[in-house]
């Protein structure tokens, strides 16, 4: 309890100088629009009427982190003791669920988002930016007193890193929080249902809700937290961060660890790992079994695929495996199938901010497994979506809509740079 007395404490400290209300939404105004290079002129209109009809079911739930960022791109990160001044500053709505669920819905979905937040001024911005976007925030907590949760953003413009500095919301949400009306309207007709990780106890509440209604769970593993584990083994999809594989299996490399956490995980029908400039890397389990098929190292076919991977494209792409029995030494062997994919190659002059990646690629993901995409094809639109993010300041500000030019050719048809088979 100290810990969260002091949170509040330094909140209130805080309220002199924290945006107001009006400032923190004038300074999330700005269109991504603004960002789309110049030579692609092609109007809105004009790309909608090319892109396929949006998914029948456009209802996505997710649960997890709110937050307002400060961020301050500075030239370099600052020694101890320094006084440097920044190159940009921006404050705008982050936590991986606000943004994830904010990409969602800029591209096409309707998504509702449980979380919480307090009565102060930015949970006020937090909800306006949310709802400005298209994000249903009818479920979300606001306490009575408190803070909402906000975050410190470093971005270093020498090494295209950031640095955060997180102070949690208080009271923090619980499970009594959610009336089980609500929990029942909140996912009532949703073609799917995700998790940041964050809120465990809540979150558990509703993955075995959704789970009893049959409805698919998609997992943001990012590190190994508390309770993460339970919403695992209801998890349909899951989506890792690069380390997280081989922390939580402790398997000997990658390949191997997506085969444990499959074999770990009968419910989940993949599991992708992503790894910033390098990709990503996917293990689809096969619909049935083929007891037939030879058993194939996992490690070897991964390498095989590396090498197919088409490195000199700047745009994302994927190659992949036909269905095979796939081997990992010492743990066993899943039936399916491996993707590689990779990321769009940014020019060094256009990468700003790498903040939020992450959380557009999994937006991207909502939006591709409610349109039925294939993986060679989600692969690299995901991809796509995050890298268009990477160039500008903050988790939000570059996240493309869905009549974005530089999206078109991965909705409209697969790339021409379709997956190899291995």
């Amino acid at each position: 309890m100290a810990s969260s007395v002091s949170s509040l404490a330094g909140a209130n400290t805080l309220s002199s100088f924290l945006p107001s209300r009006r400032s923190f939404l004038s300074s999330t105004a700005r269109s991504p629009r603004s960002f789309i290079p110049k030579n692609m002129s092609a109007s809105a209109d004009q790309i909608s009427a090319s892109l396929p009809p949006l998914p029948e079911n456009r209802i996505v739930v997710g649960c997890g982190s709110l937050s307002v960022d400060f961020l301050a791109a500075v030239a370099s990160y600052p020694n101890p003791d320094d006084k440097i001044r920044s190159t940009d500053a921006k404050v705008q709505g982050g936590g991986n669920a606000g943004n994830a669920l904010t990409c969602a819905a800029r591209l096409g979905l309707k998504p509702r988002l449980i979380s919480k937040v307090a009565d102060d001024s930015q949970g006020k911005g937090i909800l306006d930016e949310l709802e400005a976007d298209g994000v249903d925030t009818s479920f979300l907590v606001v306490s009575k007193g408190g803070n909402s949760p906000f975050t410190y953003v470093i971005v270093d413009s020498q090494t295209k890193t950031r640095t955060c500095i997180h102070t949690p919301g208080y009271p923090p949400m619980i499970p009594d929080d959610l009336s089980s009306s609500n929990l029942s309207a909140a996912i009532n007709g949703a073609s799917l249902v995700y998790f940041d990780g964050r809120l465990h106890e809540t979150a558990l509440l509703i993955a075995a809700e959704a789970n009893r209604r049959g409805i698919p769970i998609l997992i943001d593993a990012e590190r190994k937290r508390e309770g993460l584990d339970d919403l695992l083994n209801l998890s349909s999809y899951i989506v890792c961060s690069a380390k997280f594989p081989q922390a939580w299996t402790e398997a000997p490399s990658i390949g191997t660890s997506l085969v444990s956490m499959l074999l770990r995980l009968p419910n989940a029908r993949f599991v992708i790992v992503t790894l910033g400039e390098e990709g990503c890397i996917m293990l689809e389990r096969a619909e049935s079994e083929n007891v037939l098929l030879e058993e194939t190292d996992v490690d070897g076919l991964l390498e095989k695929l590396k090498q197919k991977r088409q490195d000199s494209i700047n745009l994302p792409t994927c190659v992949s495996s036909d269905i095979a029995n796939l081997h990992a030494k010492g743990i066993g062997t899943v039936n399916g199938r491996l993707f590689v994919g990779t990321a769009e190659k940014v020019p060094p002059e256009e990468l700003v901010d790498t903040t939020g990646a992450g959380d557009a690629f999994i937006g991207a993901t909502l939006y591709a497994i409610s349109a039925n995409m294939p993986p060679e094809k989600m692969l690299p639109f995901a991809a796509q979506v995050a890298a268009i993010n990477c160039r500008a300041l903050g988790a939000r500000t570059g996240l493309p809509h869905r009549t974005d030019p530089r999206l078109e050719s991965f909705l409209v048809s697969r790339p021409q740079e379709a997956a190899t088979l291995v």
